[in-house]
């Protein structure tokens, strides 16, 4: 199995809808553009069938360098937290029984 990329994402747009690789390219390139401005926003995206997007504001919290051992104060940030639909959960489940049987 391997890892799903942009790259592989164009050529299955040129391959299974006719695209030339150029403009298959600048479709992906602007789909993820797009998801980019949103968050940027603190705007939800959601995938129906796939999932949510959110951006999630994460407070200020102690914490401690592993090389120094030194106690560092970690900043707050925003970040992108994923939650998966159900029909995703349930597809990802069936996989792996499938797997592991």
């Amino acid at each position: 199995m391997s890892t799903l990329t942009k790259d592989n994402i164009a050529k299955t747009l040129n391959e299974q809808l006719g695209l030339s690789v150029s403009e298959a390219k600048e479709m992906v390139e602007d789909f993820f553009d797009e998801i980019r401005a949103t968050l940027a926003e603190q705007e939800r995206v959601q995938l129906s069938g796939w999932g949510n997007f959110d951006v999630r504001g994460k407070l200020p919290r102690p914490g401690r360098n592993p090389k120094t051992g030194e106690n560092v104060v970690i900043s707050a940030r925003r970040v992108i937290k994923f939650g998966p639909s159900p029909k995703l959960r349930a597809a990802i489940e069936q996989l792996s029984m499938d797997t592991f049987s």
